[in-house]
């Protein structure tokens, strides 16, 4: 098993070799890192090829629904770009899901003095037999996306960081958004 599959260490990095989109379908793969329900924070060492806890959260928090990241992909803060994927049943860290991009919530994000920007995109589980039931980020309930939106604010701020949610999009942005972060990644590998 690989490390993007199981969680679990092995000879072979598969988290690098895996495509930002799924050749077949053009949905988005997301690798969780951090599953529904969850009050740690698991984010991958490439270094050690295995996942880790980052953050522990305060008592009474977690996360709302899986929390991940595109392969493949550099988003304006440096890291891959996150995506909240709104399953109703928990996956594991190192899952792969492919997903509708849905839209997402534009932030910034205060790190070492400086605001920058750290979007989280929003989307979707598809599979070949599961279509997915939402398809635009209008569709979601208001108050299932301020609850979102707070708990991003919330996770934050307990960690001691400001950040400012300053808009919502819709999937045509997330769509921008992921081939602008490919385009960066790429750039980056290319040096």
């Amino acid at each position: 098993m690989s490390g993007v599959t199981s969680g679990m260490a092995d000879d072979s990095d598969a988290a690098s070799r895996i495509p930002p989109r799924d050749r077949e379908t053009g949905l988005v793969n997301v690798v969780i890192d951090t599953p529904r329900g969850s009050a740690n924070k698991y984010k991958y060492d490439e270094a050690l090829r295995t996942f880790r806890i980052s953050r522990l959260l305060p008592a009474g928090m977690h996360f709302p629904f899986d929390f991940g990241s595109v392969p493949g992909t550099c988003a304006e803060d440096g890291d891959p770009l996150d995506v909240l994927v709104l399953l109703d049943a928990p996956s594991f860290p190192g899952c792969l899901v492919t997903v509708r991009l849905i839209g997402g919530i534009r932030a910034k994000q205060r790190e070492g003095g400086r605001m920058i920007r750290n979007d989280r995109l929003i989307g979707v589980p598809e599979t070949p037999v599961n279509p997915a039931r939402i398809r635009a980020i209008r569709s979601l309930p208001e108050s299932q996306l301020r609850e979102i939106e707070h708990f991003f604010f919330a996770y934050n701020h307990a960690q001691g960081r400001e950040l400012k949610i300053t808009s919502q999009f819709g999937a045509s942005t997330a769509l921008k958004l992921l081939a602008d972060a490919i385009r960066s990644h790429d750039r980056h590998q290319t040096r």
